[in-house]
């Protein structure tokens, strides 16, 4: 597996059903979702700026304005609760929820009311 190829192919075939097509919209077609995709792993996995983003992936905008779309579509959640799903089906997720109790206080000032 090559540095910048972040998925297998197993694994793209499981989030590629949940990919939006472009048909019907204006403007140009979408660039190959898996590059974005995996554009957008590669920089979150290694926390570089946009701008950073290595030219394998495309242009550093195509990738941004890609995630941010999806941000707001709702595609993310979608494959999110998708893999979950599945995930939870196989048995893979163990469920359990740690609670603390601990108080963090803020300072006066940091509050939204008024005196």
């Amino acid at each position: 597996m090559s540095r910048m190829r972040v998925l297998s192919d197993a694994e793209w075939e499981l989030v590629e059903p949940f990919m939006p097509t472009s048909d019907g919209k204006r403007g140009r077609r979408f660039r190959d979702h898996r590059t974005v995709v995996e554009g957008i792993i590669y920089r979150y996995r290694t926390g570089i700026a946009w701008r950073d983003l290595p030219g394998e992936f495309g242009p550093w905008q195509t990738v941004w304005k890609r995630h941010r779309r999806f941000a707001g579509d709702g595609t993310w959640d979608r494959v999110l609760s998708a893999l979950l799903t599945r995930a939870d089906a196989a048995e893979v997720i163990d469920w359990q929820v740690a609670v603390d109790s601990t108080i963090a206080r803020a300072h006066q000032h940091a509050t939204n009311t008024t005196r």
